[in-house]
């Protein structure tokens, strides 16, 4: 989530203030997929191609595939029912497939369960449960659905049942009672906030630890999107927004393809405990967030307004800051009170009561604008925060900017953004670290608190990454990725649905 909405800017940039910021160029990742992995089907002796390309095994493929976000000329290539749900697509207003394509991935190493097959990989067939937003972002979220994911689904024999949620927690809810059993994965259909509502719901379950297992996926179809943007960067796909984004981010999970991902667990000094999958943030980018939920029929452009609206007005919250460096990590033992809790054990942090142990780094009590925890690449579909790279297994991004920056360098920092240019300001008031934990206390009970775009009390509030804690459909980051215990392999025991509901 984040205050600012990419290519809008460039004409609301040059009436914000005349000195701009230097236009970066663009900077498309583009290039052919030619990793070739031999699929379970080939194995038992059978073809492929000739039973429908399995979305979940990377092939040298046909310009236009099912594994290429492109599709312009497939019409020649499509049998009669892939003729019949495109036509279906397009009478619903169906969108081209998003542009950018994958970049050539090294040969992978695949680790095998006892069972023969990927770990990380869904199966084929595979059966989800779809939790859907109908009000997210712009509220198209159900024609969204229909017209440009469904197709997709049923071409890559992926049946659904889908949920639509009705208010707030409404997917904590449905999730908490579930029986996961009946799923290989659930997809989640909204902006960041439903993904924090159900990882959540998941983690209040008695069999949390067991549910926690169950393959999660972002559609985006809110506002800021930050999460989908993230996975549509490390499939090495360019940067695309709205219908475009959605496409990539469905062809992701006809793929199939499995990736373990940090978890944030954070400490409120009320007691409540809450996980994040994305971020929070306290100041600017959190008042902008929360503030501009009133211009939500807007889409991405809220954040455009609200952020000018914001540096109309700009904001310094008073509070003191610590982190443990990634690089500083030594061995902890938990406290009793961390080994009571329901959840992993946060074993770097102490009582929030307590001064934060000698090896971490205090920054003195001070004015800031913000501070940012990011476990991600993006903050929107076109805020790439963390050009530095995917953070490593335990660790997140840490960015804080002191007071003293002026409207028009913090106005260039966000727009230098959009191409994650703004490293490159040299601005002496923004800081960046990699950390494993944090500590923020507000000290003037002013500002507020996303998480994941939710609104949080100003509380002091402290928090711990724990590494590749669950599954979600991703292309793994690295060559060989560190092994979860595996999702269930097992079709689910139900027949398939009658009508979504």
């Amino acid at each position: 989530m984040m205050p600012v909405s990419g290519s809008s800017w460039k004409q609301s940039a040059e009436v914000a203030v005349k000195a701009g910021a230097p236009a970066a160029p663009p900077n498309p990742r583009r290039g052919e997929e030619r990793g070739v992995r031999i699929s379970e089907e080939q194995r038992a002796g059978r073809d492929p191609a000739a039973e429908g390309d399995d979305a979940g095994v990377p092939t040298a493929r046909t310009p236009g595939g099912e594994g290429e976000p492109h599709s312009r000329h497939r019409d020649a290539r499509l049998g009669s029912t892939d003729k019949e749900l495109k036509a279906g697509a397009t009478a619903a207003g169906s969108a081209p497939t998003a542009p950018g394509s994958p970049r050539q991935p090294e040969l992978r190493v695949e680790v095998m369960d006892q069972a023969g097959g990927p770990r990380n990989l869904l199966p084929r067939p595979c059966r989800v449960l779809v939790l859907l937003n109908p009000r997210g972002g712009k509220g198209k979220g159900l024609q969204l659905f229909r017209s440009h994911v469904q197709p997709r689904l049923a071409q890559a024999d992926v049946s659904f049942r889908l949920m639509l949620t009705e208010r707030r927690n409404h997917a904590r809810e449905l999730v908490r009672a579930e029986e996961l059993g009946r799923w290989d994965a659930l997809v989640v259909m909204s902006g960041d906030g439903l993904m924090h509502e159900v990882v959540n719901g998941l983690m209040e379950r008695p069999d949390w630890e067991t549910a926690i297992r169950k393959p999660l996926c972002s559609l985006p179809a809110g506002s800021g999107n930050a999460l989908a943007a993230s996975l549509n960067h490390y499939a090495g796909y360019e940067q695309v927004t709205s219908e475009d984004l959605l496409n990539n981010c469905t062809l992701l999970l006809c793929r199939r393809r499995l990736a373990p991902m940090n978890l944030l667990s954070l400490q409120m000094v009320s007691g409540l405990r809450v996980f994040s999958v994305l971020s929070l943030a306290w100041g600017f980018i959190a008042d902008v967030d929360i503030e501009s939920e009133k211009f939500r029929r807007l889409g991405e452009m809220r954040f455009t307004v609200g952020t000018l609206l914001r540096l109309a007005a700009l904001r310094v919250y008073r509070g003191q800051l610590a982190y443990l460096p990634a690089e500083r990590v030594v061995p902890t033992v938990p406290t009793p009170a961390a080994l009571d809790q329901q959840g992993p054990v946060d074993a770097h942090l102490v009582p929030l009561e307590e001064p934060v142990p000698a090896h971490w780094t205090v920054v003195p009590e001070q004015d800031f604008v913000l501070v940012l925890a990011l476990l991600h690449s993006h903050l929107g579909s076109e805020m790439f925060a963390a050009p530095m790279g995917h953070p490593a297994a335990g660790a997140m991004h840490l960015f804080y900017v002191r007071a003293g920056v002026s409207r028009a360098m913090l106005l260039r920092l966000f727009l230098a953004m959009e191409k994650g240019r703004h490293m490159e300001c040299d601005c002496p008031y923004l800081v960046y670290v990699p950390v494993v934990a944090f500590r923020l206390e507000p000290k003037d009970g002013k500002g507020m608190f996303a998480v994941d775009g939710e609104l949080m009390v100003s509380e002091a509030v402290q928090g711990q990454v724990h590494p590749n804690y669950f599954w979600m459909v991703s292309e793994p980051s690295s060559p060989l990725e560190p092994q979860l215990p595996p999702p269930s392999q097992q079709p689910p025991q139900m027949p398939p649905p009658e009508d979504p509901v």
